[in-house]
This record gives structure tokens, C-alpha cells and sequence, in this order.
């Protein structure tokens, strides 16, 4: 039999039913979709989180209060709200650290805010002229606070633009006016360029105001929450780290580094963390879809099972007019990989829709890797081989004469 006659038997048999072939295919076609959908969206996912943390800043190590002991231990102080860092840290970052280009404290409180009948409740963040700088913001309308702003304590203040829209309307130019913060009056001088939510908080939903204000007006103390320490180079982050950590524990005469009050993390430390989150949600999200192809494959081997009992007698037929084994064995693995292979193009195709689908509705943005496409295929294709292999060889194996026989 050539290869001609070999695939034209092939579909003349899989289109002489065409309801059980795709009902047949279609436990592939949901397995092979929901794979590239949830590898496409633990794709996007894990961009998406590259981006945002690109955003915030670059080459940036951030040093926070507290600290979290090993498994098991007590915990000293709560991450991120214990108040051990305070100003002097950051002057003696600036001071002694060479590796640092700019470094920026910062103090956030989340505080009620009004003006003219309106009011909001949003972050405030208290922080000086490196800030902009360090953490990448762009003001759209007036200006930064300026350095003497930041020493003398002025009450000036930088929306976002959210805030902005909330406050006084959308569009509207606020620089000029005054907004009350914590019954404070600040003016504000400037408005962000918008950013959107980046994962660590929607940064076009805060005000920035002076360090020396938030501190005396509104925090009543001179701790700092953050400080933001940008390096010269992305390849001095690691040295740099190892510098501060140093540096504070020093200056926060500890001896013991099991014994710090402080955290110490860069760029690189969040995106890995973050991306290997990411990660085995989707590992695990894709697994659990494999699922549907191992039963999309049980489903093809009882299909073809159930044709070779149907096709006794022709099988037997062919045997007796000069096809082989391998001839007969041949065309039932060949119907099980064709069978696998569409469903595979059809799920790929449904797959990629979905993931399209997501992105164009805003609801997540998704990125369909080439090796998720061209695994999955070749997965279909495995399938097809391994779940028909079984009734190819039985079907080769049968007995001429008693194939004949069977009615």
C-alpha cells in the first residue's frame, strides 16, 4: 500500500463517522486550549510584573524597617512597620556609599484628604527632591518640590493624576490651589504624569509632599518608612546591598546580623521572587489542564478500540487480498495521530483566541511563547502515536480467517 492509498483510506475511515471523530477530537482540542491559554497568561503575568517593577525605579535597592527571622524563629518586627530607620540612615547612605547615584527617603501614611466640598482617602508619601529621580515620576503639570521647599518643611504637595480627578475634576489644572491634608493646608505645585497601578500600589493615586512636613504635620515622628538607593550601575546593586547592610548595622550599633532591625532588597530580588510566584501558579494551572489531554488521549485509544472491533470483517478482507501487518497496522496509527494533530491545530488555534481574547478586553495581559505552540503540537502528535499504538498492533495482529468469520 503507498502513501496515497495509505491516507485516503485514512479519512474515507475517519469521516465515515463524523460525529464520534469529533467528539473524538475534541477532549484534545480543550486540552491542548486550555494549556496555551494559562502558559499565555503565566507569560503576560510575568512580563506584566517585569514592567511594574521596571517602573519603579531603576538599578534600586530598597532598605526597609524590620525584619523577618528564619522559619520557626520569633519575629523581631514587622516588615515594613517598625520605625528603626530614620533620617540620619539616609544621610549616612549618601555619605559613605560610593556605589549610590541618588538616595531618597520617604514617609507613607494613608490620610483623608479635602478641598472645595471634595475629599478622598489616599497614600501620602513625604520624601524629598531625589525622588522623582530615584523612582522614575514625571511631573505633567508645574513642578517638584524644590531642595529648599524640602529643608525649610513648606507645605507643598505633587498629585497624581487620580487624585487630581478626584479632588478638582478631571483635566482640571490644580497648581495653585490648596488641599487639606489631615485638616493641613498644603499647595499644591505640581501634578504626576500617569502610570497606572503597577502591582505596588497605583502611583497615580498618591500625593507627594516634603519629607520635614509629613514628619511634623502629619506623622508627628521622624522615622522614615523606605529609603530608595539608586546604583550607578545595574552591576553594582548586589555590592551595594552588601555595602548598606553593612553600613546600618553599624550605625545601628548591632553586632549580631540575626539581630537586625532592617531589610535590605533589590530590583532583581523582587522580580525573581515575584516572576517564580508567577511561575509555578502557571506550571500548576498548566498541569492541571494536561489533565484533559491524558483524557482526550484515553478517549482516542477507546475510539480506535471500538473501530477495529467494528472493522473486523474488513480488516480481515484486506488481510486476505495482500495487505500486511504493517499495512493494516500502519493506517489505525495514522487515524490516531491525524486525529490528535487536528485537534491540536484546532486547540492551538482556540488557545491563541483566548489569550487574544484576554488581553484585547483588558481583563490580563498575555504573551503566547512559540515553545508553548510548538510543545503542544508536538504533544498531539505523541499523544496520537502512544494512544494508538495499542489497537494499531491489535488490529495487525488479527486472524484472517477468524476476522472473516465475525459478524
Amino acid at each position: 500500500m503507498n502513501i496515497t492509498d495509505l491516507f485516503v483510506e485514512t479519512y474515507t475511515a475517519l469521516t465515515s463517522n463524523k460525529v464520534r471523530s469529533g467528539l473524538t477530537v475534541l477532549g484534545i482540542v480543550i486540552g491542548i486550549s486550555s494549556v496555551i491559554a494559562m502558559v499565555s497568561i503565566g507569560s503576560g503575568a510575568q512580563a506584566t510584573i517585569r514592567d511594574n517593577i521596571s517602573a519603579i525605579g531603576s538599578n534600586l535597592v530598597l532598605v526597609t524597617p524590620g525584619t523577618q527571622r528564619g522559619p520557626g524563629a520569633q519575629v523581631s518586627q514587622g516588615r515594613g512597620t517598625a520605625r528603626t530607620l530614620t533620617q540620619s540612615d539616609a544621610n549616612a547612605i549618601t555619605r559613605e556609599i560610593s556605589l549610590a547615584a541618588r538616595v531618597a527617603p520617604e514617609q507613607t501614611g494613608r490620610y483623608q484628604v479635602t478641598t472645595k466640598g471634595k475629599n478622598t482617602n489616599t497614600s501620602v508619601i513625604g520624601t524629598t527632591g531625589e525622588y522623582p529621580y530615584v523612582r522614575k515620576v514625571n511631573v505633567s503639570l508645574g513642578s517638584w518640590f524644590s531642595a529648599s521647599q524640602v529643608s525649610s518643611g513648606a507645605k507643598v504637595a505633587v498629585l497624581g493624576p487620580t487624585t487630581r480627578d478626584d479632588l478638582f475634576g478631571e483635566g482640571e489644572n490644580p497648581v495653585g490651589e490648596t488641599v487639606r491634608i489631615k485638616g493641613v493646608p498644603y499647595k499644591v505645585v505640581g501634578v504626576t504624569a500617569s502610570r497606572g497601578g503597577t502591582g505596588f500600589g497605583n502611583q497615580d493615586d498618591m500625593i507627594f509632599v516634603t519629607l520635614s512636613s509629613a514628619q511634623r504635620y502629619l506623622a508627628g515622628e521622624s522615622y522614615v518608612t523606605t529609603i530608595s538607593v539608586e546604583a550607578k550601575t545595574a552591576e553594582d546593586m548586589t555590592m551595594m546591598q552588601s555595602d548598606i547592610t553593612t553600613l546600618l548595622l553599624r550605625e545601628h550599633r548591632i553586632t549580631d546580623p540575626a539581630e537586625q532591625d532592617f531589610t535590605v532588597f533589590n530590583q532583581q530580588d523582587i522580580a525573581a521572587t515575584a516572576s517564580s510566584v508567577t511561575q509555578t501558579f502557571t506550571v500548576l494551572l498548566s498541569a492541571i489542564a494536561g489533565i484533559s489531554l491524558l483524557v482526550g488521549g484515553i478517549g482516542i485509544m477507546n475510539m480506535m478500540l471500538t473501530t477495529v472491533t467494528e472493522r473486523t470483517k474488513e480488516i480481515g478482507l484486506r488481510k486476505a487480498i495482500g495487505a500486511t501487518e504493517r499495512d493494516i497496522g500502519m493506517q489505525f496509527l495514522l487515524e490516531s495521530v491525524l486525529l490528535t494533530l487536528l485537534g491540536g491545530v484546532i486547540g492551538i488555534l482556540l488557545g491563541v483566541g483566548v489569550a487574544m481574547g484576554v488581553s484585547s478586553l483588558g481583563i490580563l495581559k498575555t504573551e503566547v511563547p512559540v515553545s508553548a505552540v510548538l510543545l503542544a503540537f508536538s504533544v498531539a502528535g505523541v499523544i496520537g502515536i502512544i494512544f494508538g499504538y495499542y489497537p494499531a498492533r491489535r488490529a495487525a495482529a488479527l486472524d484472517p480467517i477468524s476476522a472473516l468469520r465475525h459478524e
